[in-house]
C-alpha cells in the first residue's frame, strides 16, 4: 500500500464511524487483537466485531484522535487519544456518565494492507480514575513526590 499515513487516518474515521462495516475491511479474517490494559485477546473478526460493539456500547460519543503513526515494512505502530462519556453498562462496569480522554498506541503487525495482529496499550487506571471507577490521585501527584524526595536529599 502506497500511502500508508492515509491508511491509518482512513483506519482512525472508520472507528470514529462507530461501524463496524467500515472497521471490517482494516482486519484479516484470522487476525488477533490483544488489549494489554483490559489484559484481553479476540481471535477472528466475529471476536473484533463484539470488542468494538462492546466499546461503543460503553461510550456512545467516543472519537479517536489520531497522533502519529509509522510502519516499515509489514510493521506499523500508531498513537491516538480515545475520549468520549461513559455512557453504557458493560459487563463489570456500570455507566457512571462521567468523560473520559487518555492517551493509546499500537503495535501492528500488517499482511497484505490489513491487520493481522494487533497489540493495543493504554493506561487503563487512568481509565477507570476518569469514569469513576478509582479514587483518582490529585493531577500531577509523581511530579510532586519526586520533588519532595529531591528535596529532603539535597
Amino acid at each position: 500500500m502506497a500511502d500508508m499515513a492515509q491508511w491509518y487516518k482512513d483506519y482512525i474515521a472508520a472507528w470514529n464511524s462507530h461501524d463496524f462495516g467500515k472497521i471490517d475491511p482494516f482486519f484479516t479474517p484470522d487476525c488477533f487483537y490483544q488489549d494489554m490494559a483490559f489484559g484481553s485477546t479476540f481471535q477472528g473478526i466475529k471476536e473484533i466485531e463484539n470488542l468494538v460493539k462492546t466499546t461503543f456500547v460503553m461510550s456512545s460519543d467516543i472519537k479517536f484522535e489520531m497522533k502519529s503513526f509509522f510502519n516499515l515494512g509489514n510493521c506499523a505502530a500508531g498513537e491516538w487519544v480515545m475520549s468520549g462519556t461513559h455512557t453504557g453498562d458493560v459487563p463489570g462496569m456500570k455507566a457512571t456518565g462521567k468523560k473520559f480522554s487518555i492517551q493509546c498506541s499500537a503495535i501492528m503487525e500488517l499482511s497484505e494492507g490489513k491487520i493481522k495482529r494487533n497489540t493495543s496499550y493504554y493506561n487503563f487506571s487512568a481509565l477507570l480514575m476518569q469514569i469513576g471507577w478509582l479514587p483518582g490521585a490529585p493531577a500531577n501527584w509523581m511530579g510532586r513526590l519526586m520533588m519532595r524526595f529531591m528535596t529532603k536529599r539535597q
